[in-house]
């Protein structure tokens, strides 16, 4: 048996499918994944993502601290109530984990980060902390996401503070007494992510329940991620990878020549990258999946992830292939088929971003 988050006996009595997921046991679906799916690009759903690991970082060093160990510069938060995506890089500019951290005041920082990294992340993170800078890990704290188009209003009518919450900004958030809600997500849908109290949790979580919030599990997590052109920590990106090989170059602020964040002198030129993460969309005749190689006009590649859309009706992948690709065939039992080449996301208010061909 793993760890369990405060919401475990909830998804049992839902009668969700319950796998092991980085060492914690959680919900992989409670029926029906693509009406899971559906629920949050149409509606709303919600998830339990309490195994994620939220780590307090606080002192007048705070921020110098986290402009050293960050790729992206959280200099540029410049109000708290604000937040932003980034990685943590090691000295080879390889990606040791993202991570989204919130700016709450001068000297006090919160960070998420990935719960199959906890231990390795802990371990970086207090190695490069100097005396003035206390890192507290907050294993009491769960976490609830609230994703789709209906996801806010129905946060605000159980929640409450529905005035408060309407004028929280995207990657932005609030604090409500010890419930922290912040306007992040992982799906590409609006929506909220709750972290507050494990007992908390459970009457959120029953409350969101009874308002009509579908419970979703990780299988639609991965689906509509995917669909979003999000990375997934271990799959398309790792420590092998940097940023600008897994469509991330957007989370490096090289912008101030005097900061030497960590991997920055390794990282070179992010108009030069050897192999790009993009995007794979097979009309017909199998599924994509992560391992599966490409053969491209420039040389061999390979998918990072895959799998059916439920939106579109059709395979989609991220694939790392040579730069400069225009042209793909992907190697599904021993056949090469055609697939189209598209700059993700696949999917942006429930419709495709791209023109089929």
């Amino acid at each position: 048996m793993g760890h369990q988050t405060p919401l475990f006996d909830e998804h049992v009595a839902a009668g969700a499918r319950m796998v092991d997921f980085g060492g914690w046991d959680m919900p992989l679906q409670y029926g029906s994944q693509i009406a899971e799916h559906n629920a949050v690009r149409m509606a709303s759903g919600m998830f339990d993502v309490s195994h994620m690991t939220v780590v307090d970082v606080s002192g007048a060093a705070a921020a110098d601290y986290l402009r050293r160990v960050v790729a992206n510069d959280v200099a540029r938060l410049t109000k708290p109530g604000k937040a932003l995506y980034g990685c943590l890089l090691n000295e080879s500019g390889g990606i040791i984990d993202d991570l989204i951290v919130y700016f709450c005041d001068t000297d006090r920082y919160r960070l998420v980060v990935n719960a199959a990294t906890r231990d390795k992340d802990l371990a970086w993170l207090a190695a490069a902390a100097g005396d003035d800078v206390t890192l507290l890990e907050r294993a009491d704290l769960a976490m609830v996401a609230v994703q789709g188009p209906d996801a806010r209003a129905l946060v605000g009518r159980v929640l409450g503070h529905a005035d408060e919450l309407k004028r929280i900004g995207r990657f932005g958030f609030a604090e409500f007494g010890d419930a922290f809600v912040a306007r992040t997500g992982y799906t590409g849908e609006d929506g909220f992510e709750v972290i507050l109290p494990g007992a908390d949790a459970i009457d959120l979580w029953r409350g969101l329940a009874a308002a009509g919030v579908a419970p979703c599990g990780l299988g639609a997590r991965d689906s509509l991620r995917l669909e979003a052109g999000l990375c997934l920590y271990g799959s398309d990106m790792d420590e092998t990878t940097s940023p600008y090989e897994s469509n991330l170059a957007w989370t490096v602020d090289v912008s101030d020549a005097e900061r030497r964040f960590i991997g920055r002198d390794a990282l070179g030129s992010a108009d030069s990258p050897d192999r790009v993460l993009t995007g794979l969309v097979l009309p017909a005749g199998g599924v994509l999946r992560g391992g599966q190689s490409v053969l491209t006009n420039t040389g061999e590649g390979t998918i990072t992830s895959g799998s059916f859309s439920p939106t579109l009706r059709v395979s989609v992948a991220l694939a790392r292939l040579p730069a400069g690709s225009t042209q793909a065939e992907v190697v599904i039992r021993n056949k090469q088929l055609p697939v189209q080449i598209v700059k993700p996301p696949f999917v942006r208010a429930g419709k495709a971003t791209f023109a089929q061909t």
